[in-house]
């Protein structure tokens, strides 16, 4: 009853409650206790340089405000936060050597396979959070964000630019029957969805992870079940070079232009494919290991 009451007093005052090894060991290792803890653990300290940890840190913060003013506000699920800097004996206990990390502290038992969230395959994002807790602990979180208006806004100026250009050149309107225009717009739109950046949008990967024991800073994610937002600006990249070299190629062979130019077009070609085409062959040998690639 005494750690209840203490708990929701600092609840009461920081939806995330912030733990040291002390607290850690008194309120979530020690028995009894009736309720469950779900803990992030990061590293947000500047001189660790983990980007990730505070991008992860602000979806874990919308998650605990969503549970702490709704009424899913209950006293048998506390959410709280364990700085490596704060704690290292805590990641040391838990052999934990990489930030952020998710976990759930059953109010009783041991953690099992499943208390550990999947961060690498599920993205932080709050949604995909409040859906875990939701699986582990039965407590509904419905996410309730703070107002963003640079969606809204950008969308207005865009809109107020192209219809401004539209008026400016309300007498001369060939431009929207350019065929180039439009291929242009395609492929653009091709490659941003086969670069995986609507997985990003549903998901909310982080851009890399940093292994804050190594400093170590992965851009590429080992697995096939997942991606990193670094990863598919690379994956863009690349398939935009390999494009650009089959259209160089296609140049070289339907052109006008004299012979030496068209040489020059189709050695560029080539050379575009083959070797952006080989970096993205080594991308996914990195993912899908065990794939016959001889």
């Amino acid at each position: 009853l005494l750690k209840v009451t203490q708990m929701m007093e600092w609840a009461s005052k920081r939806s995330v409650i912030r733990m040291n090894g002390d607290k850690f060991r008194r309120f979530v290792k020690a028995p009894p206790r009736n309720y469950s803890v779900l803990i992030m653990f990061t590293a947000l300290q500047p001189q660790r340089q983990c980007g990730v940890c505070r991008q992860a840190d602000e979806e874990f913060q919308v998650l605990a405000n969503s549970w702490r003013y709704s009424s899913a506000f209950t006293n048998k699920v506390f959410f709280a936060s364990v700085d490596f800097d704060e704690g290292s004996d805590v990641f040391q206990m838990l052999n934990m050597n990489s930030a952020p990390t998710f976990l759930h502290f059953p109010s009783k038992g041991k953690p099992r396979k499943s208390d550990t969230y999947e961060l690498q395959v599920r993205g932080f994002a709050a949604e995909q959070l409040a859906r875990w807790v939701a699986d582990r602990t039965d407590v509904q979180i419905r996410i309730i964000r703070p107002p963003n208006y640079a969606g809204p806004l950008l969308l207005g100026f865009l809109l107020a630019a192209i219809g401004g250009l539209a008026y400016l050149r309300r007498h001369n309107l060939e431009f929207l029957f350019n065929k180039s225009v439009w291929a242009f717009s395609a492929l653009c739109f091709v490659l941003i969805m086969t670069s995986g950046q609507m997985w990003n949008h549903i998901r909310g990967p982080p851009y890399a992870h940093k292994n804050p024991s190594t400093g170590q800073v992965s851009y590429i994610h080992g697995s096939s079940q997942a991606q990193f937002v670094a990863e598919t600006h690379i994956v863009l990249l690349f398939n935009a070079a390999v494009t650009m070299g089959m259209v160089l190629l296609c140049e070289a062979a339907t052109s006008d232009m004299d012979i030496g130019k068209r040489k020059i077009m189709c050695v560029a070609g080539i050379g575009l494919v083959m070797l952006f085409f080989s970096w993205l062959l080594s991308i996914f040998r990195a993912k899908y290991h065990g794939y016959p690639y001889r």
